[in-house]
């Protein structure tokens, strides 16, 4: 029963996180652009290929409520790949709802939805063990201003053209959603 709590809280906390975005005049203190991480092919991906895009970075995960986001984000890519960069980060973090390999959710991705935008291998995107790019994302002695943590599967960091963190939104706020789309 105390588990079942423990989850109903995690999730209407998810569902109740705001939209969080940076005032515009505090600028990152280390670059995003000298991160690297692994695709979920396992080629190291080295970000400043991203320079001048901008980035939807998303913790996505296979057994979620949120899953079908899969596709809006596959939707996104096709219609505004010319504007925005979408990257995938599988993870286990809430509960327990990325339990593939990365194999099994490649597959997965490409069965379901069709998804061709960059998906990275499985990580943690949350807590001490979290991969390099959260951890950037969600300290702001790195990104200048944000140290929001992903609340569930599906929350989505914006960066711009200059390789700076935007915006956060919750999983409930879709990646075609207006508040998405009228920043690209």
């Amino acid at each position: 029963m105390q588990t079942l709590f423990i989850i109903m809280t995690l999730f209407f906390g998810a569902c109740n996180s705001q939209v969080v975005s940076n005032d515009g005049n505090t600028p990152p203190k280390t670059s995003f652009y000298d991160l690297k991480f692994t695709s979920i092919d396992e080629e190291p991906i080295n970000f400043s290929k991203y320079k001048g895009k901008k980035l939807l970075i998303v913790n996505t995960a296979s057994e979620c409520g949120y899953t079908p986001q899969y596709a809006d984000l596959e939707k996104l890519n096709e219609e505004y790949g010319d504007k925005i960069v979408i990257l995938g980060f599988p993870a286990n973090n809430f509960g327990g709802q990325e339990p593939g390999s990365n194999t099994e959710i490649k597959g997965f991705c490409k069965k379901n939805y069709g998804v061709t935008f960059q998906m990275f291998e499985k990580s943690s995107v949350k807590g001490d063990d979290k991969n390099v790019v959260y951890q950037w994302l969600t300290d702001k002695n790195k990104n200048g201003w944000n140290d929001q943590e992903p609340t569930w599967n599906f929350c989505k960091y914006l960066i711009n053209e200059n390789g700076e963190l935007v915006k956060f939104f919750p999983s409930k706020i879709k990646p075609t959603d207006q508040q998405i789309l009228s920043l690209l």
